[in-house]
């Protein structure tokens, strides 16, 4: 009894409430987004708020239950409950059903289950197992490649379904790692990688290859701080390039700019390996294997752009980067969404006199479009609030981590801090018109079982965890 106590005492009750604020909050606008004055009874299963009750008073139950399970249980089975989400993940390809052209779902009686959801809980859980493990050298190859493995293994499962909007949420794992000394080049690689693949986009391909190529040069300088070595790379490469230039205006050959340039570079690279040898210049290979790789990205994206993503996400890239405009097509939900966050003004037309929610023009108004009923509703005052919300509880669950005396239970927060943000800054961009839409809730607003209860155990181990922070959990 008197441990219980102590779990009451230490537990952090300022995120709970913002939690419990919050699900609230997420029930009051999923009743405005679809509500019908011939469904007004708040328990009218028949509707998606009477639905969402039920839902918010099993998640409080499983945040109940999580506190009575003794902490040791989510570090000791943290692999098999991977594995058991891996095997969810699989067998929803096969057994699954398919809604919205994704068979991402299992079907249970009138309830849908979302794998995917419970799946970032699982990777949370092993991630911070293995990055807690005893004398981890986690710079060395074996423990990045286990880290990469643990969280590409589930993203690659989800992108199958197809659900790329899910999948993408795993990849923000790798700050937590970073967080933990993971080598600071994954994550330049990963900006450059990001960058470049909205860059091939937008811009030709001769602009993108001088870009990198320019680049590699000025990354080169710094490293070396050798002028005459980077000037003698530079004309290495000016001179075949202007040759070639002039022998194409003169018609004596056909050859564009782009592979001008490139044979241009094919050209000086055996003759500038062999200089940098004999100088013995140092980083001329990490620099080189830079601009190759970079380039070799940029120029795979017209084929992952068009033959992975499907027709609907690349119009909605197109349009998000202003190269499409499609307002009553692909673009109508986010038009739409603008017009009525727009329309809301300072204060918001009011509880349930949103006209934009209440004739049902945004699409999705209770799940991926909630932020647009707060914003036609409450206004400007309570997107700030929301948003403010969101913030707060961010910061605070940063404090949490950081105070643990556990490295499975700090590697953890962060793992529950890396998804909420996700969640909360891609969700409300897309809704904005800033981000594409690519189809994720908003915590504890969105409507949905699955990810209300997945967002509420994510949370709620980590406050069971700080709960007992002065018990040494390894």
């Amino acid at each position: 009894m008197r441990r219980s106590i102590n779990i009451l005492n230490n537990t952090d009750w300022v995120a709970a409430g913002i939690y419990l604020v919050m699900v609230i909050l997420g029930w009051i606008n999923i009743y405005a987004a679809v509500f019908d004055e011939q469904h007004e009874s708040i328990l009218d299963l028949s509707q998606r708020y009477g639905k969402q009750l039920i839902w918010i008073i099993a998640a409080i139950v499983l945040a109940i239950t999580i506190f009575l399970i003794d902490t040791k249980f989510y570090s000791f089975f943290a692999y098999i409950i991977y594995a058991i989400a891996i095997l969810l993940l699989i067998g929803v390809l096969t057994l699954g059903e398919e809604i919205h052209g994704a068979r991402s779902w299992f079907r249970i009686g009138s309830f849908h289950l979302q794998p995917a959801e419970f799946a970032k809980i699982a990777t949370s859980l092993a991630l911070a197992k293995y990055l807690s493990s005893y004398n981890l050298k986690i710079k060395s190859f074996h423990a990045i490649a286990w880290i990469l493995a643990i969280i590409l293994l589930p993203a690659l499962l989800i992108a199958i379904q197809p659900d790329l909007g899910s999948a993408l949420v795993f990849f923000t794992f790798i700050l937590v790692a970073y967080r933990e000394g993971f080598s600071d080049a994954i994550l330049v690689l990963g900006v450059i990688l990001a960058v470049l693949f909205f860059l091939a986009l937008l811009l030709d391909k001769f602009i993108i290859f001088m870009i990198i190529l320019g680049l590699a040069l000025l990354v080169y300088w710094i490293l070396s701080r050798n002028l005459r070595s980077t000037f003698i790379a530079g004309i290495l490469v000016a001179v075949p390039a202007g040759i070639l230039y002039l022998l194409s205006r003169m018609d004596l050959i056909t050859m564009n700019r782009y592979y001008i340039i490139l044979l241009a570079v094919a050209v000086a690279l055996p003759f500038y390996l062999t200089y940098a040898y004999r100088k013995r210049i140092r980083n001329i290979y990490l620099i080189l294997l830079l601009a190759v790789g970079s380039s070799a990205f940029t120029f795979s994206v017209d084929y992952v752009f068009h033959s992975v993503l499907k027709e609907h996400q690349q119009h909605r890239v197109n349009i998000m980067l202003g190269l499409e405009s499609d307002p009553l097509g692909l673009g109508y939900n986010v038009n739409q969404s603008k017009i009525a966050i727009g329309s809301g003004g300072f204060t918001g037309k009011g509880f349930l006199q949103g006209t934009q929610t209440k004739f049902d023009f945004v699409p999705e108004q209770s799940t991926d479009f909630i932020f647009c009923t707060v914003g036609e509703e409450w206004g400007f005052v309570g997107t700030a609030l929301v948003i403010g919300l969101f913030i707060f509880l961010l910061i605070r669950l940063i404090k949490i981590a950081e105070r643990q005396r556990s490295d499975f239970s700090r590697i953890y927060g962060y793992g529950v801090v890396s998804v909420l943000f996700f969640h909360f800054a891609v969700n409300i961009g897309m809704t904005i018109g800033l981000l594409p839409v690519i189809g994720i809730p908003l915590p504890f607003f969105s409507y949905g079982g699955s990810s209300l209860w997945a967002f509420t155990i994510l949370l709620f181990i980590l406050l069971r965890l700080d709960a007992t922070r002065m018990e040494l959990l390894k």
